[in-house]
């Protein structure tokens, strides 16, 4: 059961705020996790002494690696004793490629353990229970929200069995993503472009479709982000039609070219392929989802052009919206979407506008969608090429 100040017993000597304070602060330290634990989640963990006092802080670095309340365990030693724990999210139950965390907190003395989120994932959930059964305060739901929002790609990814989406556009202000002539470089500024390789450096991988490799020939790889895990480049190309000294294909970062069953490749010796089936030419957004899933994909950032943004859109298939707005104007070009198959206002994707900030000249706006897509408007396949 969900617990509303699960440590309002904590030592009275203790601040009062200490528990929002040590929980804010893991889940500070699960997002420096992000981008390089996959197919894992982002964990942050704090350990505090029976003072209140913190004494170790850890998250979750890379998958296979010790996971954050290890970390946290390691660097408190024997102040961990007494103490509580502070988690972004349930400490596992299950033996992978490390322990179970629920172990490890029982074997070093603490005598509370609480925790924003509870696990979704079948194979490692009940740690809970676990730390009660043995004589452990362990309660669930504090500050469940923000730590939900910092772990969203991961818990998405676990409670619908496919990656979550991410779709970003630069657009005008009149809505336009690119002049007539088709020219597009720069509509907005360094540093909104420095801020899109941070966020390209906190996915598993960067999508785009054909027209955007044929019109831009994009690199795709994270440039400028210390220390960034690169994430995987996914070109979908289902007729195999991009050249071998496209810039997506080089060594900088590793790439997935996805294409029709029947199509020619030959030309491309050596680059990872991904057969899927079309559908009236098109490939199935649910299909590639989920075969990219079965790869470790859990989150995926949608750099493509309007006609798979609107593919994507249709088959509700985006989790999230970032626009960058430049203050331009343009009056003619392409618009940032293209057809999502609604044809009347009702059925408008309404969306819940979580950020608003300035990034050097231009607006970054984030938001979530509200509303789904009524199921008679989703479509089952990406857009066909022309």
């Amino acid at each position: 059961m969900r617990q509303e100040d699960p440590v309002a017993t904590h030592a009275a000597h203790a601040a009062p705020d200490t528990h929002a304070t040590a929980m804010r602060r893991a889940i500070e330290l699960a997002a420096r996790g992000l981008g390089s634990t996959s197919p894992n989640p982002v964990v942050g963990c704090v350990i505090t002494d029976a003072a209140g006092a913190i004494v170790g802080e850890g998250w979750h670095q890379r998958a296979g690696g010790p996971h954050a309340e290890v970390h946290a365990l390691r660097a408190a030693g024997d102040a961990a004793r007494g103490g509580t724990a502070y988690v972004t999210l349930e400490p596992c139950n299950h033996t992978g490629r490390t322990g179970p965390c629920a172990r490890a907190l029982i074997e070093a003395g603490v005598t509370r353990v609480v925790y924003a989120v509870s696990d979704p994932n079948p194979q490692a959930t009940g740690g809970g229970g676990t730390l009660r059964a043995a004589g452990i305060a362990a309660e669930g739901g504090f500050l469940e929200a923000e730590a939900e929002a910092g772990n969203i790609a991961w818990l998405t990814s676990v409670r619908l069995g496919r990656p979550h989406v991410t779709w970003k556009y630069a657009a005008t202000l009149d809505g336009r993503s690119a002049a007539a002539d088709g020219s597009s470089r720069w509509i907005t500024s360094p540093e909104s472009r420095a801020d899109v390789h941070r966020l390209r450096a906190e996915a598993d991988a960067v999508l785009v479709g054909g027209g955007t490799l044929r019109a831009d020939d994009p690199h795709l790889a994270v440039r400028g982000v210390e220390g960034a895990t690169q994430p995987l480049r996914i070109a979908l190309d289902t007729r195999a039609g991009l050249p071998p000294t496209a810039r997506v294909l080089d060594d900088a970062a590793p790439t997935l070219l996805v294409v029709g069953e029947t199509a020619d490749a030959r030309h491309l010796p050596g680059v990872d392929l991904l057969r899927l089936p079309l559908h009236d030419g098109r490939i199935a957004v649910h299909d590639l989802l989920s075969r990219l899933y079965e790869r470790g994909v859990r989150s995926v950032f949608l750099e493509g052009g309007p006609t798979l943004a609107g593919a994507f859109l249709e088959a509700g298939a985006v989790d999230r919206v970032i626009g960058y707005l430049a203050p331009a104007l343009l009056g003619a070009g392409p618009a940032a979407l293209a057809d999502a198959g609604i044809t009347n206002i009702a059925h408008a994707v309404r969306l819940d506008i979580t950020e608003a900030v300035r990034v050097g000249t231009d607006l970054r706006i984030t938001a979530v969608p509200i509303t789904a897509v009524p199921a008679t408007a989703v479509p089952t396949t990406a857009p066909k090429e022309h």
